[in-house]
């Protein structure tokens, strides 16, 4: 049954877009899956990094199941915001997500990926957004974030013209942090994962809640949050093991990695 894949290895949660007859589409349910798999990450203590993938190796993902989601936003059964928690517009999960991308990275796709924080590409990925072409525009996330990442007249040629770019020029516009051979893809992205693991879960979570406020701040209200955002960082109990650990010339264990060291429960499939 295609869905959504969680499966849970050493602190890392591995989300799996499991359709790849249809080259990872997504159905409306799926969406849902979805947004249902970011919350349960954000809540489970003992995940404290996500790497998210595609099943197979020619796409990541190509966005929405059309031939089910264009009639229903058309006939206006469907609220396009419902995929908000797929996309992670408001999202509260504070921890890092990391793209796997495999393949084709179109449409919706490519929207759930710019949700990401780091992104690493198989040399086979492609990357794009065809909406324009369809009469449609991409309104998950995209119009607000692409041209918030990568420069202007990058972003721009992307959502105007729908002309897929390969990896190398994903990475070298930004998109994406680096290319790796498609058999390397999971390895480099676990590799990623486990050096975020050493660091503290605590600091994480700060930076990445801190960048997502303060980049929509005025610069001296931003100066302002950000010192109470440092001020939270440095009371914690993380702080106190780190400053130790670098003392005492020792790897520090953070309180807030506990819970990732603990036996993981077996994987499971939504949907």
């Amino acid at each position: 049954m295609s869905g959504i894949i969680l499966e849970r290895s050493d602190g890392v949660g591995v989300i799996t877009i499991d359709r790849p007859e249809k080259l990872n589409a997504l159905t409306l349910a799926m969406y849902d899956e979805l947004s249902d798999v970011f919350d349960e990450i954000r809540d489970d203590p003992a995940i404290g990094v996500a790497i998210l993938t595609g099943a197979g190796d020619r796409a990541f993902c190509v966005g929405a199941d059309l031939k089910e989601s264009i009639p229903a936003l058309a006939e206006e059964r469907f609220d396009i915001s419902e995929w908000d928690g797929a996309h992670q517009k408001h999202s509260r999960l504070f921890k890092p997500v990391i793209a796997a991308v495999n393949g084709l990275c179109l449409g919706g796709g490519f929207e759930i990926m710019l949700s990401t924080d780091l992104r690493i590409a198989a040399d086979t990925a492609r990357f794009g957004l065809p909406e324009a072409g369809v009469g449609v525009v991409p309104a998950g996330g995209t119009l607000a974030r692409l041209t918030r990442q990568i420069p202007y007249p990058w972003a721009m040629e992307l959502l105007l013209t729908g002309q897929p770019v390969d990896a190398v020029t994903a990475e070298r516009r930004g998109l994406v942090n680096r290319v790796v051979p498609a058999g390397d893809l999971l390895d480099e992205a676990f590799a990623l994962a486990h050096r975020l693991l050493e660091c503290s879960g605590t600091s994480l979570s700060v930076i990445k809640s801190a960048t997502a406020q303060l980049s929509e701040m005025p610069l001296n209200a931003a100066f302002h949050a950000e010192a109470l955002y440092g001020q939270q960082a440095f009371a914690s109990p993380d702080a106190k093991e780190g400053l130790a650990a670098f003392s005492e010339g020792r790897t520090p264990r953070f309180p807030s990695r506990t819970e990732a060291t603990k036996q993981p429960p077996e994987g499971h499939e939504r949907g």
